[in-house]
């Protein structure tokens, strides 16, 4: 998919990363970007993640093909309420956050008031580190991006979006948005949580000094992403709180089954434990 204009509310790790690609791949002719500072927009321009970097963000949507909101979620609501007179008739807006459900139902009605569409994106990519300078424009080669259909979703509209995270170099999936919420609320929100309190718990300033030197290359692999955005998160945690407490129950569940078969020295239950984990992911690894 080539545009003519894309429009990128919000330029840090993804949206900046979104940037670099549209360039590098040569897909749209225009490349316009919403920061909220202006010390933001000399850093963007100086690391040249859009033709364009400003504060004013109706002059980013104008004439814009393609709208993809890129800032934290809780901000996502009231800036497309903002910039939505200002939505050519006929754009696709779309986002990157990790939770659909209550995005597109708020969304969707918003665009189609404008004239506009709005499709539901998670671009499944990203790292610990967060803003500009952390964006790389290889970031979405072979990543999984979901897109979201609804009875209300224009086809066409979603053709294009598929068209264009497929041109980022993304394998494109088509979930119902509560099904996705779901579905990340353990993939990608829990293993977010269990890192955040490992970090938080085996860290602890009240733990003996000698308990941060003995963390080695299991404890840094197993917290990498409590690196990420605390605001990020924040956001996505509520947002997705109903099926993350769900899960988070589950998985505490488990954990007291292994604690009480370690209490009672149960070898065989212990060795399972680590076991089937063993080959559940080993498994995924073969086939991922």
């Amino acid at each position: 998919m080539h545009c003519r204009k894309v429009a990128l509310i919000g330029i840090g790790l993804l949206g900046g990363s979104i940037g670099l690609a549209l360039k590098q791949r040569r897909l749209a002719d225009f490349v316009s970007g919403y920061v909220r500072r202006d010390a933001s927009v000399v850093e963007c321009q100086t690391l040249g993640l859009a033709d364009q970097i400003t504060t004013n963000v109706h002059e980013v949507v104008a004439e814009a093909d393609l709208v993809i909101l890129c800032t934290p979620i809780s901000q996502m609501r009231p800036l497309a309420a903002t910039f939505a007179p200002s939505l050519k008739k006929g754009a696709l807006l779309t986002d990157v956050g990790s939770v659909k459900n209550g995005l597109v139902e708020a969304l969707e009605p918003l665009a189609i008031q404008a004239q506009a569409s709005f499709v539901g994106s998670h671009p499944m990519a990203g790292a610990e580190k967060a803003g500009p300078r952390a964006a790389r424009a290889d970031m979405f080669q072979n990543a999984v991006c979901v897109v979201t259909r609804t009875p209300r979703t224009n086809p066409e509209a979603l053709r294009q979006l598929e068209s264009f995270w497929s041109s980022l170099g993304m394998k494109v999936m088509q979930l119902a948005p509560d099904r996705h919420d779901d579905l990340v609320s353990r993939s990608s929100h829990l293993p977010h949580v269990v890192a955040a309190e490992l970090a938080n718990y085996v860290l602890n300033p009240a733990l003996p000094v000698e308990q941060a030197e003995l963390c080695a290359t299991g404890f840094r692999d197993g917290t990498r992403i409590a690196s990420g955005s605390p605001e990020m998160w924040r956001d996505i945690a509520i947002e997705n709180r109903v099926n993350l407490a769900r899960v988070l129950g589950v998985f505490i569940e488990d954990l007291q089954e292994f604690q009480i078969a370690l209490q009672r020295g149960d070898q065989k239950a212990v060795e399972e434990f680590f076991s089937s984990a063993k080959r559940r992911r080993d498994d995924w690894i073969s086939k991922a």
